[in-house]
């Protein structure tokens, strides 16, 4: 018994329909041993002769008065012999479209469920090579049909959903775009409790898949409004992948706008989010929060954690987590050999790559303010060469450094030199420490005044400086 017939028999006792379906005399006993044994008869000879399988199939579709299982069975072999093996999905439509018409009174509806789910999963899996968009629509819109004829609701939303993902993989959006709407609308009002849970699950799941559209198709604006929207859903218990993906479009948001702890936050959660799912993307997820945690500057090493700590040494993480050392060390060197050893998985995914530059950065201009210290005068062709970069960059980092008022200098752009005023630093910082005093005297003096009813000035032998633990050279 392969598992299409362990499928049958586990989903056959799930539920009862009120069928009733009688022993019948000897002769139907007989007659369905005799179609039970075309069956397998038939199903023996899909490898080696998939046409006479095909074929035999059908006599069993034919033979049978009244709908029945192993018809149903039967028409679930040819639309999988049709469709991943022979490879004309337009007669495996056919066949499928039959099939769908047993799902009323011949199986259960457990097993009609399975069986669906199953021939979708492959038709939209791409299992049985390229398929145009055309009859993939068409598979669906028949499954639609005959679920909206049944009145089953919570599988044609399943369905949709299933729809929407195959049009986002395949980057269909304008399709996708008009089945949201679809799907928004079949959220409807909600009424009880047991309803408002299973909208507001339902809402979260597409908001997943609109949040991922969004994310695809650079629509910022739009994104953060689902973002936004998603965090406002209280009443929903939706499956933790779902939840994954909302927290990692998130994070890309966050990152784009340069919010580095809110993405460092973000990626947390999703990664915790696919971990609990099992999910293979905790592990990119997991890159994520490791780069967003650096270019935040924080020296907490983001592998401290409970969650993250079993990772530490996984082959896909160990490059990141030697670039967190780096980083820590402020070894730019090491940062970049790191990059240049492991283009596989750091280099390769497009997102950790469009930041890698600001990391550098980051990590080069830390690098230079601590080179820089001990000179009063430096040219900028040995701080290129020290940082392995051309003139122009280090002049540029040198710009924003005394901008910034992180470095004490100015460039002389004719010896191309960079030239550190310290004793302007260190009388800058004495004129700063005389104010901050003047500022005190004025605050005492004045307190004092208040005091004794504003006649009396500062009182003899009050030694302010003193009192206050001012310096006395200055």
């Amino acid at each position: 018994m392969d598992d299409d017939d362990a499928d049958y028999m586990q989903g056959s006792d799930d539920e009862d329909y009120g069928f009733d379906y009688s022993d019948g005399d000897d002769g139907d006993a007989g007659g369905s041993a005799d179609v039970e044994n075309m069956y397998y008869t038939a199903k023996s000879k899909k490898e080696d002769d998939p046409e006479r399988a095909l074929k035999e199939f059908q006599v069993i579709v034919n033979q049978e008065e009244e709908k029945g299982d192993w018809g149903f069975k039967a028409l679930k072999q040819m639309t999988k012999l049709l469709f991943l093996v022979l490879r004309r999905p337009t007669d495996a439509l056919s066949t499928y479209t039959q099939l769908l018409t047993y799902t009323k009174s011949a199986v259960t509806r457990n097993y009609a469920e399975k069986t669906i789910n199953g021939i979708l999963d492959y038709v939209g899996g791409g299992k049985g090579g390229p398929v145009e968009v055309e009859v993939l629509e068409k598979f669906y819109q028949v499954t639609k049909d005959a679920l909206e004829e049944a009145k089953n609701e919570r599988l044609s939303a399943k369905t949709n959903l299933k729809l929407a993902k195959l049009w986002l993989d395949r980057k269909e959006y304008s399709r996708l775009s008009k089945l949201i709407k679809d799907l928004h609308a079949s959220t409807g009002p909600i009424s009880d409790g047991d309803e408002q849970s299973q909208k507001g699950t339902q809402l979260l799941e597409v908001y997943a898949l609109e949040i991922q559209m969004y994310n695809e198709t650079r629509n910022y604006t739009k994104l953060k409004e689902i973002y936004n929207a998603s965090n406002n859903v209280r009443s929903a218990i939706p499956h933790p992948r779902i939840m994954g993906i909302i927290k990692e479009c998130g994070g890309k948001m966050w990152m784009g706008e340069r919010h580095w702890r809110r993405a460092s936050e973000d990626f947390f959660e999703s990664f915790r989010n696919y971990d609990e799912a099992g999910s293979p993307q905790r592990i990119q997820v997991l890159k994520y929060l490791v780069l967003a945690n650096m270019l935040t500057g924080s020296e907490v090493n983001p592998f401290d954690s409970q969650e993250t700590k079993p990772y530490k040494n996984d082959s896909q993480i160990k490059a990141m987590t030697d670039l967190v050392d780096a980083y820590q060390r402020r070894e730019v060197h090491a940062a970049e050999k790191i990059l240049r050893d492991n283009r596989a998985t750091i280099m390769d995914d497009s997102f950790i790559r469009s930041y890698i530059g600001e990391l550098l950065r980051s990590l080069r201009t830390q690098y230079l303010i601590d080179l820089i210290k001990p000179y009063s005068r430096l040219e900028l062709s040995f701080l290129a060469k020290q940082l392995n970069v051309e003139k122009d960059e280090v002049e540029e980092l040198l710009i924003e450094l005394i901008l910034d008022g992180k470095v004490e200098g100015r460039i002389d752009q004719v010896a191309m030199r960079l030239e550190l005023d310290k004793k302007q630093s260190l009388e800058k910082k004495r004129y700063n420490a005389l104010d901050s005093w003047t500022d005190a005297l004025d605050a005492v003096h004045n307190a004092v005044i208040s005091k004794n009813g504003g006649g009396g000035g500062i009182p003899r032998g009050v030694d302010i400086p003193q009192a206050f633990g001012f310096p006395s050279d200055l």
